[in-house]
């Protein structure tokens, strides 16, 4: 039997000679050289953020010192210049600056300190009439029979009153950790401003000698707008206060609260110089001494704070603002509230001052062209008859130069 073409095809190969193969071997798959380094180095970076978010949250309070330290001195640095400018060294009227300001602020408090614990004296001896007579008036509007005798076997007997007490002793160390602590934030808060303003000339020498000459003079120029921007914020607060305060004079004097000088400075220093609640602290003290006099007296004075707050805030407020710091007041009242809903307190103090910092900053480098002349972006809109007389004029002038010019007459021989 013949064997077949494939028999022979097979029997043809295995009497060849064996022949190294061309195809590589196939093996396990090898990991790049790059990526090793690109896990260590990935790492690496998160670790560096874990750590600077760590360290930024633990500094927080020591950053917000340093910047409410530089616009303080931002705002004694006009006064610090001129006298430095007479030859007086700055290190010297830094701290006479400094020392002016501590002296009126401690002599203001311990006046109006001395003045209020004759009032409380006077008001803890009197406090006995006071709730005969406001019992006496609640058995006239209700037709109770209450004595000031159970009152106050009620008041002692309370609960919640003895839970205040306990919870009132056990909280004097916590009070005391929050005086010490905002003491010691006061006093780095003024270190730091004195070496700010004394040293302000080596300040802007170091910043500038990393700079080169083009971006000195714009460094140079922001601080010169920062300095102008912060005394205009300080000089709009003192309009304010200086208005406050003559609003209020004016209400006790007609009520006849005794030291209503003293009281008005209160109002207007307190509610203007302590953001978010100065108002309500400042009006707490004129509530309470005319409360004394007459409780009528006390919600006259409280109503009257609250609209004026209201009349400070949309209208008054914005307006001064807009003068002298020199922005929109719907800028300066949004960044007010952006101010206090990033750094509470602190922001709303310092937010108009640092938004005008940086709009008057942008406004010298922005180029800015002509605008059209057209009633969308101008403000006004023009009447019928005076837009048709425009259209009218552009339609002749432009028949006039369509018009074929006349032809040149020739000369008479």
């Amino acid at each position: 039997m013949a064997p077949t073409d494939e028999t022979a095809q097979d029997q043809a190969k295995a009497a060849e000679p064996d022949r190294p193969s061309t195809a590589p071997p196939v093996g396990p798959a090898r990991m790049p050289r790059w990526l090793p380094r690109a896990m260590v180095l990935g790492l690496a970076l998160y670790a560096c953020y874990q750590l600077g978010d760590w360290a930024f949250h633990q500094l927080i309070g020591l950053l917000l010192n340093i910047v409410i330290a530089f616009f303080l001195a931002l705002a004694v640095e006009p006064a610090v210049g001129r006298m430095a400018a007479r030859g007086m060294r700055r290190g010297l009227a830094t701290f006479l600056v400094f020392f002016g300001v501590m002296v009126v602020g401690v002599g203001f408090v311990v006046m109006l300190g001395s003045m209020l614990a004759g009032q409380i004296v006077e008001m803890v001896g009197e406090f006995p009439k006071y709730l005969d007579s406001v019992i006496s008036w609640v058995n006239q509007i209700f037709r109770t029979s209450l004595s000031r005798v159970e009152v106050q076997d009620s008041l002692l007997r309370s609960d919640w009153l003895q839970k205040y007490v306990q919870n009132s002793a056990s909280g004097v160390l916590d009070v005391s950790t929050t005086v010490l602590g905002g003491l010691f934030k006061l006093l780095t808060i003024f270190l730091f401003s004195f070496y700010f303003a004394a040293d302000g000339p080596r300040l802007r020498r170091a910043l500038c000698s990393v700079l080169p000459p083009a971006r000195q003079m714009e460094v140079l120029r922001a601080w010169e707008i920062a300095v102008d921007k912060t005394g205009g914020y300080l000089y709009s607060r003192g309009l304010m206060a200086l208005i406050s305060g003559v609003a209020h004079y004016i209400l006790l004097v007609a009520l006849g609260v005794p030291y209503a000088p003293a009281l008005a400075v209160w109002v207007g220093l307190i509610s203007q110089f302590i953001p978010t609640i100065g108002t309500y602290l400042a009006g707490a003290l004129p509530m309470l001494i005319a409360f004394k006099e007459n409780p009528w007296y006390a919600l006259w004075v409280l109503c009257f704070v609250v609209v004026y707050q209201q009349f400070e805030n949309y209208l008054l407020q914005p307006k001064l603002t807009a003068k002298t710091v020199d922005i929109h007041p719907a800028v300066a009242f949004g960044s007010v509230v952006a101010g206090t809903a990033l750094m509470g307190a602190v922001g709303a103090l310092i937010a108009i001052p640092a938004v005008a910092t940086l709009q008057a900053f942008l406004g010298a480098y922005v180029k800015r062209y002509d605008v059209t002349d057209d009633p969308r972006v101008q403000g006004h809109h023009r009447s019928r008859r005076a837009s048709a007389l425009a259209r009218m004029r552009a339609a002749l002038n432009r028949s006039r130069d369509a018009q074929p010019p006349p032809p040149a007459r020739e000369d008479a021989d």
